[in-house]
């Protein structure tokens, strides 16, 4: 980590992936060092460069997609967002960033030079293009996968190599699914139809309805998505996932990026019916809706009367990121009889217990738009269904107040008329 100077930019880690013999290296270096910035996303432990510098007087960490920790950092003030649509990734490092070092953990080396990026592929090959230094960090432990393409980094282009033998990799558990997400996902269940083609987002919602798939009687199901769960090992080894129907990558889950328990990383160990790409191709619209019937399922933080969807934010306050949900939005109305699923509980509790909706009138003050109104095909909380798809002003309104908690409804129409978008109805 001697190859790390101050005012570098690191690419270092994406979720299951972060290599944390590199880390302690350069936290020894920290008091020589000034201006370093890291890049990253979901950090799922805590690095010890920031353990050392926790004023960020050093290093400051760059969140493409923020999880618990980064939260922390971002109220202490050493982490800070980075805004991305998540296909365009590989573009924004080859045209629009800065990359300095990239010190990532990789597979070891096999028998023709190659070292697998394992379980983050994303955009990895596009910073390795664009950094003076590439050094990788080997974890025995860390799945060797097949590509697709941009899977995987030659020792020729390599600055250096740390052998860190066995370090394992950090876990994902699926958190035990709610009786709201049961609900939610027994609206959606139906929806998808034999041959469809699948991509689940990041939560407990659509892990349930991954679940709920692999028990269910579909058959010759494909699956197309950026992130790699544990429902998704459910639905091939109950027979559920064959994707013979897919047109694209037939026969194969494509991936981008993979998080869960060690189940899911011994199943992708060697695997030849994955294939990994980099997050410019599994999440590019015009590339993954030329399967048919993609069905595309995420969550989501709240929703106003328009139809705008947040998934980013609570008011002022950083939860998580845009990610690909926008990308499988597109990717699954272009697609020929797809449809896409925002998911969300009706309401939730505040620290002082108070119970509020999700539904909003307008966005809390605030609050960033993830999906747009004209973008969002179907909204699904556990008190119904709808779709969006050519609706009025006011029949949005009236639609998404039907699946709002029954306690809200009133206020809310009473804010809709406020607004202008409630419509009285007069008998004929």
């Amino acid at each position: 980590m001697k190859a790390v100077r101050s005012g570098d930019w690191i690419e270092y880690s994406w979720a299951a992936s972060q290599a944390c013999l590199l880390d302690e290296a350069l936290a020894k270096r920290t008091e020589e060092l000034h201006d370093v910035n890291f890049r990253g996303a979901v950090l799922m432990k805590p690095m010890a460069c920031f353990e050392r510098d926790p004023k960020g007087e050093h290093f400051t960490w760059n969140s493409w997609h923020a999880g618990g920790l980064e939260r922390k950092m971002m109220k202490q003030g050493v982490a800070y967002f980075l805004p991305m649509k998540y296909s365009e990734v590989p573009r924004y490092v080859r045209e629009n960033q800065r990359t300095d070092v990239v010190a990532i953990q990789v597979a070891p080396m096999d028998e023709h030079g190659y070292f697998s990026f394992g379980v983050t592929v994303s955009h990895y090959a596009a910073a390795c293009e664009m950094a003076r230094t590439i050094i990788v960090e080997v974890n025995e432990d860390m799945p060797k996968v097949h590509g697709g393409y941009d899977h995987g980094v030659h020792i020729s282009k390599v600055d250096y190599v740390v052998e860190g033998g066995h370090l394992g990799l950090p876990e994902l558990p699926s958190a035990s699914p709610s009786e709201t997400d049961r609900r939610i996902a027994e609206y959606i269940l139906p929806e998808v139809a034999d041959g469809a083609c699948i991509q689940l987002g990041i939560g407990g919602m659509p892990n349930t309805l991954g679940k709920m798939i692999a028990e269910s009687d579909l058959k010759d199901l494909g699956i197309h998505t950026e992130m790699l769960v544990d429902a998704m090992v459910d639905m091939v080894e109950a027979g559920r996932v064959t994707g013979m129907r897919k047109t694209i990558d037939r026969g194969r889950v494509a991936w981008s990026f993979a998080a869960g328990t060690q189940k899911l990383y011994d199943f992708m160990n060697d695997n030849p019916s994955l294939a990994a790409y980099p997050v410019d191709y599994t999440n590019a619209a015009c590339i993954s809706s030329q399967n048919d019937q993609v069905v595309s399922i995420n969550g989501a933080l709240e929703v106003d009367l328009a139809g705008q969807v947040c998934s980013e934010t609570a008011g002022t306050s950083h939860v998580s990121g845009a990610g690909g949900q926008l990308d499988f939005v597109l990717a699954a109305y272009g697609s020929k009889g797809g449809k896409s699923f925002i998911c969300l509980p009706s309401t939730y509790s505040d620290k002082q217990g108070k119970v509020h909706s999700r539904i909003k009138p307008i966005p809390t003050p605030g609050a960033v738009v993830t999906g747009t109104r004209s973008t969002i095909h179907y909204l699904v909380t556990e008190y119904g269904m709808i779709n969006l798809k050519g609706m009025t002003s006011w029949q949005r309104a009236e639609a998404l107040i039907s699946i709002a908690h029954p306690d809200f409804r009133d206020k809310l129409i009473a804010e809709a008329r406020e607004l202008g978008i409630w419509r009285r109805k007069t008998s004929i």
